[in-house]
């Protein structure tokens, strides 16, 4: 499901007491990766940083407690093999996780809305995200946040290749899915 937030919840721009929140340098990112509960591996970071892409965190005593990414580029979803596209007057919110003995504190929604809150003052028109229709939990979750459904991509693989139906609704969003080109193997290459 293609979703969209395009307003601040001011219910939601304060941190708990004891919390701090930013986006992190990239030195912070390298030394929270090193733990794998965290769950940002080096390569991840690569190419995230790589592309311009910001992680606002809340710590807690220099801990990470919670995190979101966000992204002005189109960006590679699971499987790695699709991007997503979307309109440059938004932001793409990805990989948002909290650790389990900060949940219940309302860290995501914090989160995420004072990511937006900076954006939409850097001119941005709001945030699109995704959530495969699946996962329910997630789905409540971004709908409590207050982000709408605007429409669906429907994905089918077939003979090894990605076939995506976009529902017309993804197109005021510029919403949509492109299969990256096969890359020939180095035997391939060299016979060539």
């Amino acid at each position: 499901r293609g979703m969209h937030l395009n307003s601040v919840n001011p219910a939601y721009l304060s941190c708990p007491p004891g919390y701090t929140g930013g986006f992190l340098s990239e030195v912070q990112l390298r030394r929270f990766a090193l733990d794998p509960r965290n769950e940002m591996d080096s390569d991840f970071l690569d190419e995230a940083l790589a592309k311009g892409d910001r992680c606002y965190a809340l710590l807690k005593d220099g801990h990470l407690a919670a995190y979101s990414w966000y992204s002005l580029q189109p960006t590679r979803i699971h499987p790695p093999q699709l991007v997503l596209e979307f309109d440059a007057r938004h932001v793409y919110m990805y990989k948002g996780m909290t650790h389990p003995e900060h949940r219940g504190r309302r860290l995501y929604p914090i989160g995420i809305n004072r990511a937006l809150q900076w954006y939409q003052r850097c001119g941005k028109a709001g945030l699109v995200a995704y959530v495969e229709s699946h996962n329910l939990d997630s789905l409540k979750s971004c709908l409590r946040l207050g982000y709408r459904i605007f429409g669906s991509i429907y994905l089918l693989r077939l003979l090894g290749r990605y076939l995506s139906l976009n529902l017309p609704t993804c197109r005021r969003f510029g919403f949509r899915l492109r299969e990256l080109p096969a890359c020939p193997d180095a035997l391939g290459a060299n016979e060539a």
